[in-house]
């Protein structure tokens, strides 16, 4: 005789009906896909304003450089005239008064190899030394990099030009580079990423080896720093070429006048009685200028983004 309760297995669950007893289902939730960024209109329409006010001007310098001076007043600053003259406004420009502006542009390179090279190893040496090494008044030289940082250099040319004045390197182009060497954002910029990019055991072992510091320095720290270093180039290299009102204030002597001096000094002309009007020069000029900023950009980009994302990932 079976019993009754061998009338079901007892691994196989007896199905229930009825809307009370069947058990609800809960939803997974959606995994985000991996390769699908967030879009924001915000964002979009704010880098598109960038975009336009970066770039208009650009095209503006562009399409009036292939301009004549009388083509400059009677077409559309937007688009170009009846006669397509570049390459007679770049001859024109190297030539004109007996070349000074190829003087200019290679017065330019001076204060940038000069001044910027100068400023960007200064920056290298300071930030890895406080990034680095322990030494009395370390604490006073960040609080006065940070103060450095917030004063602006328009403030301090009156100052020094007094003090160039007294020691008679004016109308010199000591006068420019000197100044030029001294980058309180480098520094700190150059102090930040050294302390994240040089792992302290890294130093321990050269010197456990018997590595020097001078050896340290140009064969384990400079190959780790390169992006840095590209970066406070970058920065250095655009302020010095940009320098405008420091030449303005220290040079006399128009055969030491950087690029930005020398043109306004042509844009000038048109406002003097009998001067020569050749605002097609100043703008192609203006051009030249930027070219060589543009190329060391795009020449440096890879670089300069690895050096922006240094220190970010924690291991």
């Amino acid at each position: 005789m079976s019993s009754p309760l061998t009338t079901a297995s007892p691994s196989v669950p007896a199905k229930t009906s009825g809307p009370g007893r069947n058990t609800p289902r809960l939803r997974k939730p959606r995994k985000p896909s991996a390769g699908k960024p967030k879009r924001s209109v915000l964002l979009t329409v704010l880098t598109s304003l960038i975009v336009i006010y970066t770039v208009v001007p650009l095209i503006w310098l562009a399409i009036n450089a292939t301009k004549t001076q009388a083509g400059l007043a009677d077409s559309s600053g937007m688009w170009f005239a009846d006669d397509f003259a570049l390459w007679d406004n770049i001859r024109d420009t190297f030539t004109y008064n007996d070349g000074v502006f190829t003087r200019w542009l290679l017065n330019t390179l001076m204060y940038v190899v000069l001044g910027a090279g100068g400023a960007t190893f200064l920056a290298v040496l300071g930030g890895y030394a406080l990034a680095k090494f322990d030494f009395p008044g370390k604490r006073g030289i960040f609080a006065t990099v940070i103060g450095a940082v917030a004063v602006p250099g328009t403030a301090l040319a009156v100052p020094t030009f007094l003090m160039f004045s007294k020691m008679g390197l004016t109308d010199t182009p000591w006068a420019v580079i000197i100044p030029s060497l001294v980058s309180p954002f480098g520094l700190y910029l150059m102090w930040v990423f050294a302390t994240e990019a040089i792992p302290n055991e890294l130093l321990e072992a050269a010197r456990i080896d018997g590595a020097g510091e001078a050896r340290i320095f140009f064969t384990v720290v400079l190959p780790l720093l390169a992006p840095g270093i590209v970066t406070v180039l970058l920065f250095t290299t655009v302020a010095t070429w940009n320098n405008y009102f420091l030449p303005l204030i220290m040079l006399k002597d128009s055969d030491w006048y950087p690029l930005t001096l020398g043109l306004s000094v042509w844009n000038s002309q048109a406002e003097t009685i009998g001067g020569d009007v050749i605002f097609n020069l100043v703008i192609t000029g203006s051009l030249l200028t930027i070219l060589p900023l543009i190329a060391a950009f795009l020449l440096l980009q890879k670089y300069w983004q690895s050096g922006l994302a240094a220190g970010s990932v924690k291991e």
